[in-house]
């Protein structure tokens, strides 16, 4: 059954490789669980209790709440998506509750970071044209890794200076770029066609024309903010955390960030808005003549 949920995910959900990775991972170790315990895996006999024993055996053994919860995401998608093809009686995680986590804040570059490393990156051959332009792209877009691996030159329109990308579940977006970036990927186009032989099927390529992989992707930013960042994590993630941070604080409207970002709901932008209100306190503190220390007489 868990194959089955897995071919509906991805065919008719449309979900990432990512996310269907993940939930054949979660949903494996679930069943591990279960047939340790019972003998044997049937999902129309789990319980609301055996699945609270998994969820403390997880947290036992070292597991975040936030991992949990995403575990149980995938339990919950999983067993609904069982019962409404009626290959079980009732949902055992219907009474299942996300645990309590800590909101952690993203972490993103600064400005001065980001044009130090945009600065020193070289632009040579193949490779570092190519590099530099994915740090650029996933800057001044805020489009996500997969996104960026994704782009076919197609998808370029340089009349409008629009990118369109394909987010989560194939939904569709116009992200806006501006002249300086126009210019860099016409020019990187050039380096790419001189370079490679065959032709093309994404914008960025590998040296023989194949598409990137997520780890290359992941590197290439590491490699270049490494020893200019301290931030303990260093990703493509975070240049998107970047770009939204800098819009909000610039004044960019909320709304007009969630469309750039495609985001489905606007809480899963308000989490850059920390920086923003960061800033009006500096401002307030600065400006505000009751909220200056007044001197000693």
């Amino acid at each position: 059954m868990v194959d089955l949920f897995l071919q509906y995910i991805q065919y008719e959900k449309k979900l990432s490789a990512y996310t269907i990775t993940a939930y054949r991972i979660d949903l494996n170790q679930f069943v591990q669980f279960i047939s340790d315990e019972a003998g044997v895996f049937d999902p129309s006999q789990i319980t609301s209790l055996q699945i609270r024993q998994w969820i403390v055996f997880l947290l036992k053994n070292g597991q975040s709440p936030r991992s949990v919860n995403r575990k149980v995401t995938a339990l919950k998608s999983f067993f609904l998506f069982l019962n409404h093809k009626q290959l079980i009686a009732a949902n055992p995680t219907k009474k299942i509750v996300a645990l309590k986590t800590k909101k952690n804040l993203p972490l993103y570059f600064t400005e001065k970071e980001i044009n130090f490393v945009s600065n020193q990156l070289l632009e040579n051959n193949f490779n570092e044209a190519r590099d530099k332009l994915i740090i650029e792209m996933l800057y001044q877009t805020g489009m996500r890794r997969s996104e960026l691996i994704g782009v076919k030159d197609v998808d370029i329109d340089f009349s409008r200076n629009t990118i369109r990308v394909l987010g989560k579940r194939n939904k569709e977006r116009f992200i806006p770029f501006g002249r300086a970036l126009a210019n860099e990927m016409k020019t990187y186009i050039e380096i790419r066609n001189q370079s490679i032989e065959s032709s093309a099927e994404r914008f960025f390529t590998l040296k023989d024309g194949s598409p990137l992989y997520p780890k290359l992707v992941y590197n290439v930013v590491c490699r270049a903010f490494d020893g200019v960042s301290t931030l303990s994590k260093r990703s493509p993630h975070v240049l998107r955390h970047s770009f939204a941070t800098i819009l909000l604080d610039k004044g960019a409207e909320l709304n007009a960030v969630k469309e750039l970002l495609g985001h489905s709901n606007l809480s899963a932008t308000e989490i850059y808005t920390h920086t923003t209100f960061d800033q009006i306190q500096s401002i307030y503190k600065q400006a505000h003549p009751r909220a200056q220390k007044r001197r000693e007489p």
